[in-house]
């Protein structure tokens, strides 16, 4: 396979049926996620007075779980497939979020949370995989500009939906996420074709040999620890930021709807745009700063649409940085093993976002308490900052479209094939 094909063993209309059920799949994931997850922190902290640390907890075990065993499932993918165990991973999560509909304790809570997370760790690689299989590299950006859209379009849907079941009870919220996945699960199994994702026969201990030896790609993956870590406030502690200012708890669906206003109107043509002067990590450069920028503006709210525009500046960030840091991993990823790479990655988002869920809670605790409101937004601010000025420092390892490289000793390098031959 060379840089410019994708998918070979499967015919253009199999290959775009396959996109389609991806885009799908991605729209109602989001949404059935979405449904939930916001609603978490503002039930157990505001309805039955569990702590913003505590709950940070739960999230961060969620997140870890999911991304922290992602490897071993990227490795099975290679050696699969990344069907079976997308439709295995969307009914372990449909019990997860399932099971929150009778979870009123820590430990039940943290059972039900691995669970989900353990479900999101058997498709997340596979599908991204799957994703980078089916299109070339010049296709990257506008698909996964697409995705983006179709995240945001899940997002609204989740979070308008839930903030009418809320208002019936938790439960309610709960079993209606669980569903959602149930119906996905039978959706990929109609819609998603079978196909291989690596091009080559290795065993798993090559794959993981590879991508250890990959010393840019393992260093992207260390910067964007950053990255996840701001980008994880947003379902937390801007979250909780927003129902405290506004008093009430549907100021999470009013961000959310901001946030999709932006990711659908602008989600598609905002990076398209920018495509023409940006590469994919520029991209991520600029929206992780501009996303940095939108967590200072919410130490500085004092009113609704104060809190309003922060959120309006952070999803402007996030649809400039998400599409640029996926292109990225597509494009650093090996097709020899490109199930082991997408496994891998998923270490960046299950350090970088359970530890911006663990101590973005704990510091929005801190600073509630010891009047510290606008430090703790400063602090994040400044892990953002850093992140961007790293990832400008190093911007140039991050071009890379990788090939197929032949590779007779451990301490061989992938072979780079210049960005500017996928435009």
């Amino acid at each position: 396979m060379t840089t410019h094909e994708a998918s070979p063993d499967l015919s253009p209309r199999q290959r775009n049926r396959g996109i389609v059920a991806l885009m799908v799949s991605n729209l109602f994931s989001w949404g059935g996620f979405f449904l939930l997850i916001p609603l978490v922190a503002v039930h157990y902290v505001d309805n039955l007075g569990w702590a913003a640390g505590t709950v940070g907890i739960m999230l961060a075990v969620r997140q870890f779980a999911q991304q922290g065993i992602s490897p071993v499932f990227g490795l099975l993918c290679d050696r699969i497939g990344p069907k079976p165990l997308i439709c295995a991973g969307q009914l372990v999560r449909a019990a997860g979020f399932g099971g929150m509909a009778f979870a009123d304790s820590p430990l039940q809570v943290f059972l039900t949370m691995a669970l989900a997370g353990l479900g999101g760790a058997m498709f997340d690689a596979p599908k991204s995989a799957a994703m980078a299989c089916l299109t070339t590299p010049a296709e990257r950006p506008r698909r996964y500009a697409t995705l983006g859209v179709t995240s945001g379009l899940g997002v609204t849907l989740g979070t308008q939906l839930g903030a009418l079941l809320i208002s019936r009870d938790f439960a309610s919220v709960a079993l209606a996420s669980g569903g959602v996945y149930v119906c996905l699960f039978l959706w990929t199994l109609a819609a998603l074709p079978s196909m291989r994702v690596s091009t080559g026969t290795m065993r798993a201990t090559e794959g993981l040999g590879l991508v250890w030896r990959d010393r840019d790609f393992l260093l992207f993956l260390a910067i964007t620890i950053g990255y996840f870590f701001a980008a994880a406030q947003f379902s937390l502690t801007i979250t909780l930021a927003a129902a405290e200012i506004a008093g009430t708890a549907s100021a999470v669906a009013w961000i959310y709807l901001v946030n999709t206003a932006i990711t659908v109107g602008l989600g598609y043509f905002a990076p398209r745009w920018l495509d023409r002067w940006l590469r994919p990590v520029d991209m991520l450069i600029v929206g992780t700063l501009v996303i940095a920028i939108g967590l200072a503006l919410v130490g500085f709210s004092g009113s609704v649409a104060g809190i309003l525009v922060a959120a309006a500046v952070f999803s402007l960030g996030a649809i400039m940085a998400r599409p640029g840091q996926e292109t990225v991993i597509a494009n650093l990823a090996d097709p020899a093993a490109r199930g082991t790479y997408f496994g891998i990655a998923g270490l960046s988002l299950a350090i970088g976002g359970s530890l911006g869920f663990l101590f973005g809670g704990i510091a929005y605790d801190y600073g509630q308490r010891h009047d510290l409101h606008l430090a703790t937004w400063l602090l994040f601010f400044a892990i953002g900052a850093a992140t961007a000025a790293l990832l400008w420092l190093n911007r140039r390892r991050f071009t890379q479209v990788r090939g197929i490289a032949a590779r007779t000793s451990p301490s061989s390098d992938p072979t780079p094939v210049p960005a500017s031959t996928a435009d």
